[in-house]
């Protein structure tokens, strides 16, 4: 479905608008404007920019200040948009880098650091064990850099088996190993349905009963919740099987350290076309969490600004629904 100009036209009368509720005073007819916060807090995941960022338009360091001039408390880093880090041969050095700037960042513009997206450091859920334990290891140095940028959490992909015991058996192992080292950071490692087995929300659910910390949980999505595609592609490729999303995220949300609002289109009432958000907010307050929601715009059609904007203002909206 194609986005409808009325999105761009509304986006400018929409913005910022603040979430108010309207009572009458019990011994006048007058009314007054009362403010009704959202029982949850907004941040902003970077991958909402990744176009702009990988395209060399933004600098990923300009994060900090785009987060704060949209209205976000929070952000949320991905780890593939400093390949500065990823390809450098002296990561020591260029991790340093990436903690004292955007430290700096982060402060400078009055926004909390809330969590490092980790990908590209290999995959925790595959049955050899040399390369299970070097894939723990790649990801040690994002928990060391989390806990120094105040992060609460690392989001690692549970990616490897196909089949689903052998993937139990392995992500289990490899999630007690990172969080067993993760703890004494105090940071939590939370996995995200992202798409194969990780989209198993009962699944996980299960490895996480097995692993047994309490800095292992999850970060539901929204969307990503694809368990096949065809010809077994991981990204590409069109979707054959999915898990139903609204069942994903009440399962995972017990767990949640962080969640994710994902989006991509935009019908010509503002409304995502994919993901009922009003149904998605009742199932989140219905299970006491009262964290952020991080928006994650993934379309295409709307700019990347107009399209984050787009995301909090329904998340906004929708919050003054409910009770």
């Amino acid at each position: 479905m194609k986005r409808r100009n009325f999105i761009q036209k509304s986006l400018a009368v929409g913005v910022g608008a603040s979430a108010l509720g309207v009572y009458a005073c019990s011994g006048t007819n007058k009314k007054k404007e009362i403010e009704k916060s959202p029982f949850f807090k907004l941040s902003l995941a970077q991958w909402s920019l990744h176009r702009a960022i990988q395209s060399g338009a933004m600098s990923p360091y300009d994060f900090a200040a785009k987060a704060s001039e949209l209205g976000f408390a929070g952000i949320e880093y991905v780890s593939q948009l400093y390949p500065e880090i990823i390809e450098a041969k002296d990561k020591s050095t260029a991790m340093k880098n990436f903690i004292a700037l955007s430290n700096q960042k982060a402060k400078e513009h009055q926004v909390e650091n809330l969590l490092i997206m980790i990908d590209e450091e290999g995959d925790l859920s595959v049955s050899d064990v040399a390369v299970r334990n070097q894939t723990v290891e790649n990801h040690k140095k994002w928990v060391e850099a989390a806990a120094e940028m105040g992060c609460h959490s690392i989001r690692i992909n549970l990616f490897g088996e196909k089949d689903e015991q052998a993937w139990l058996d392995a992500s289990s192992d490899g999630m007690s190993k990172l969080g067993t080292f993760a703890a004494e950071h105090n940071v939590n490692v939370i996995i995200e349905n992202h798409g194969l087995l990780s989209s198993n929300a009962a699944l996980v659910m299960k490895m996480l009963d097995q692993v047994n910390l309490k800095n292992c949980g999850t970060l539901p999505d929204f969307g990503n919740f694809c368990l096949e595609r065809e010809e077994g592609e991981r990204w590409d490729g069109s979707c054959v099987r999915e898990y139903d999303r609204y069942q994903g995220v009440d399962e995972l949300l017990p767990r949640a350290f962080a969640v994710s609002a994902k989006s991509h289109e935009f019908n010509q009432n503002g409304e995502e076309v994919y993901t009922d958000y009003l149904r998605m907010l009742k199932l989140i307050k219905k299970s006491g969490y009262t964290g952020f929601i991080g928006v994650e715009y993934e379309g295409s059609e709307l700019a990347e600004i107009d399209g984050i904007l787009a995301t909090k203002n329904l998340l906004l909206e929708k919050a003054k629904l409910i009770v």
